[in-house]
């Protein structure tokens, strides 16, 4: 925390510091999310992927930060970017949640006013839904406040809603899920 503090003043520079002198990798994650959130991250994540790439986990928290540190209007684009990635198995539970359930997590990026955000995450739950109906129905929770937006998200995320249920052959979890958020 106070490390994210210092960084607004001097813009990464001690987060760097700490980054090129982490003994461990909960100090390297603390400074390059710094980085990132300075906008100067780029190095460190190709030097963070280098180091970890063969640690599934680790880079699940790799794939997470991107996204949960990205500015709002970035999150959408960060996200797909990353989908988009060599490493990115949306068939993989954990990628799939460290990924996206960063993106629905990332409020002021989910839920920009064009609902962009809401309809890149139905895209893939219903992607997903055929090969994982557990997981794309507990994805589907990234929804469920709906009710306490205005009334254009509630509209747009509406409209994903139906999307969603309206999916030929949709699991009987995730039309569960979707039908109790709607009622809700």
């Amino acid at each position: 925390m106070v490390l994210s503090l210092i960084n607004r003043s001097d813009g990464g520079a001690l987060a760097q510091v700490q980054y090129d002198n982490a003994t461990n990798m909960t100090q390297q994650l603390s400074a390059l999310a710094s980085l990132i959130r300075a906008g100067i991250g780029d190095t460190a994540l190709a030097q963070f992927e280098a180091q970890w790439k063969d640690d599934r986990l680790v880079m699940d928290k790799w794939f997470g930060l991107q996204v949960g540190c990205s500015k709002p209007d970035d999150a959408a684009d960060t996200a797909t970017a990353l989908t988009k990635h060599a490493l990115f198995n949306w068939k993989n539970p954990n990628r799939f949640r460290a990924t996206l359930g960063a993106f629905a997590g990332h409020h002021a990026g989910f839920h920009a006013k064009d609902g962009s955000g809401y309809a890149l995450l139905a895209d893939w739950l219903i992607k997903l839904d055929p090969l994982n109906p557990q997981t794309t129905a507990r994805m589907c929770s990234a929804f469920q406040t709906w009710r306490r937006y205005d009334q254009i998200r509630q509209s747009l995320i509406g409209t994903q809603l139906d999307r969603i249920a309206n999916t030929p052959n949709l699991s009987r979890d995730t039309a569960e899920m979707i039908t109790r958020i709607r009622s809700a």
